[in-house]
């Protein structure tokens, strides 16, 4: 599919529109158009082909027009034209966290500064301070946003990773060659950011098997192929290696290459003192190297004494001894969501309807769905006046009359101001069937300002759960400053659920600060801060975060029943 493809065009244009000070309204077309495609669960191709271009949210007659242009050349002639206009190391700079296209714009001008190299050079001999707008902190934070780029660099977003890896994955289960084929690597432990792709298969003829790997059609290039491993490098970029092991080993290559190293370096530690040996070939004898098992994971892990791990938890941290005395935690599974409790929609800064959205998550098998739209102070995302509320609220009983088995629930994203208090009344947030509240401003407090912020926000009796904890957007964004363990203790204190928020970028908590919160009795909810109706698909990743954070069905608010939920948030 060119999904993503078509996206990453659409935004580059807006990048560049942005960087030219085009109107904001103008960019944010193309934003928003971006952001529905890379999500569709539909081939972009079929869908022009079919001529239901304009069917697709945000996407008016001219933007067909060069979307068409884009599938069936494989480049848009606006897009050249934009490049000329503008040097293309700019689109870089807006990588670093806290330099939006104005600034890129300012040192562009007044600096001449096109790369990201240039731009370390400057702020390292305190030129950036000098611009109007800018200042000694400023520059110091595009150094940090610049370290941090460096960091990530090389790795990819889960959801980008997941994507590539599982299209792979069915092209695979069609070459009838292979007997068995697994994701396997940080992907199948559903880390938060992925550097490459792992593969296993079983087969008695890799030389087959490799040949059809390397034909998939997203290949760019073959790095290297062999009978045994074989890696490919996939047009957007990601590297993926595929391994082919025997039946008779698949079980025990799966759980090697699975991982963690950490995780593996205490198998085989168990396994030594057991009196045996443990290799991605199999578990075999010390003394005699008589094959024991490898077929399947679940034997390796059960012939070494141990329950079966599940990958997300396979970590190094507790999950062996837990194993060892069958005390590991019974994760939330995927299809434990009955609801989405952190949804936008077209009242705020989301691009559906609300109706639209009860559609689709009565199509995904939920029960409900909170709309949760910004107050009123966040203008940039059209926040919501208290008046509009009303009006709001009004239409949503207006939507529940048509269902018997679907519930529409209101709720707000209240934004906590910088001195603590909520955007909006407390006779407001009574109207509400649950209200979340988070950080969208003023990320740079220091650590007891910001702890203090949030704390009192949390305290107010109208607060249900916390939104986004940390405030971090991964690769973009550090979390600010906040003392979490504090965070967490007030959440067990107040009984408000702490959110993990689904979004790609964001899975905050992460998976150690919500092990850390499970852990002192906290709940939480798992929201995907849906700004569109296929944002919905996004609730996988948080699941997987609470999975590698040990958190149990019982845990997660949104696993029960409306029913409960009234009654846990003392609503009923």
């Amino acid at each position: 599919m060119k999904n993503q493809f078509v996206a990453d065009i659409l935004y580059q244009i807006a990048d560049l529109l942005d960087i030219k000070g085009e109107i904001f309204f103008k960019t944010r077309a193309y934003r928003m158009a971006a952001q529905t495609i890379e999500v569709l669960g539909e081939d972009i191709e079929n869908i022009s082909k079919e001529g239901r271009l304009q069917s697709i949210p945000g996407v008016g007659a001219a933007l067909a027009k060069k979307i068409k242009e884009i599938i069936e050349t494989g480049g848009l002639e606006y897009l050249e034209r934009l490049k000329k206009e503008i040097p293309e190391g700019l689109l870089a700079l807006l990588d670093i966290p806290g330099l939006g296209p104005k600034k890129v714009s300012a040192l562009y001008k007044n600096l001449g500064i096109t790369t990201i190299e240039e731009l370390k050079k400057a702020c390292a001999e305190e030129r950036v301070r000098a611009l109007e707008g800018f200042g000694e902190i400023t520059e110091r934070n595009i150094l940090r946003g610049i370290q941090l780029r460096e960091k990530t660099s090389g790795r990819v977003l889960l959801n980008v990773a997941y994507d590539d890896g599982n299209n792979y994955l069915e092209y695979l289960k069609k070459c009838d060659k292979i007997d068995l084929v697994s994701i396997a690597g940080s992907l199948r432990r559903m880390k938060e950011t992925i550097g490459d792709l792992d593969i296993l298969a079983s087969s008695d003829y890799p030389d087959e098997v490799m040949d059809y790997f390397v034909n998939y059609v997203n290949v760019q290039r073959v790095l290297m192929k062999g009978s045994t491993k074989t890696s490919v490098l996939l047009n957007d970029g990601l590297q993926v290696d595929l391994r082919v092991v025997k039946p008779d080993s698949y079980g025990a290559a799966l759980q090697y290459f699975t991982g963690s190293k950490e995780h593996n370096v205490k198998m085989r530690s168990i396994a030594i003192k057991k009196g045996f040996k443990l290799n991605e070939y199999g578990l075999f004898d010390k003394e005699t190297d008589k094959y024991i098992a490898g077929r399947g994971e679940e034997d390796v892990y059960n012939k070494l004494g141990l329950s079966y791990i599940e990958p997300e938890l396979r970590e190094n941290r507790g999950e062996i001894e837990a194993a060892v005395e069958d005390k590991l935690p019974r994760i939330v599974d995927y299809d434990d969501i009955r609801g989405d409790l952190h949804v936008h929609s077209l009242w705020s800064d989301g691009s559906d309807p609300i109706e639209t959205i009860a559609e689709y998550a009565r199509k995904r098998g939920y029960e409900y769905v909170g709309i949760t739209d910004h107050s009123q102070s966040l203008k940039i995302a059209q926040g919501l006046s208290e008046e509009r509320v009303i009006k709001k609220i009004d239409e949503i009983k207006r939507i529940n009359k048509k269902y018997s088995d679907f519930r529409v629930l209101c709720g707000t994203e209240c934004d906590i101001k910088p001195n603590g208090s909520l955007d909006y009344s407390d006779k407001i947030l009574k109207k509400f069937d649950f209200v979340c509240i988070g950080i969208h401003t003023g990320f740079k407090m220091n650590k007891n300002d910001m702890t203090r912020r949030i704390i009192a926000g949390m305290e107010n009796e109208n607060v249900d759960f916390l939104a986004h904890p940390t405030g971090r957007l991964i690769g973009r964004r550090d979390p600010f400053e906040v003392d979490i363990e504090q965070i967490i203790d007030v959440a067990r204190s107040t009984s408000v659920f702490l959110e993990i928020n689904s979004f790609p970028d964001r899975l905050d908590l992460d998976d150690m600060h919500a092990k850390l919160a499970k852990e002192k009795g906290v709940r939480f909810v798992i929201g995907t801060d849906a700004h569109n109706v296929n944002h919905l698909s996004f609730m996988r990743f948080g699941v997987a975060t609470a999975r590698r954070g040990w958190l149990e069905k019982k845990d997660i608010l949104n696993t029960y029943s409306l029913r409960e939920i009234k009654k846990s948030l003392g609503r009923d």
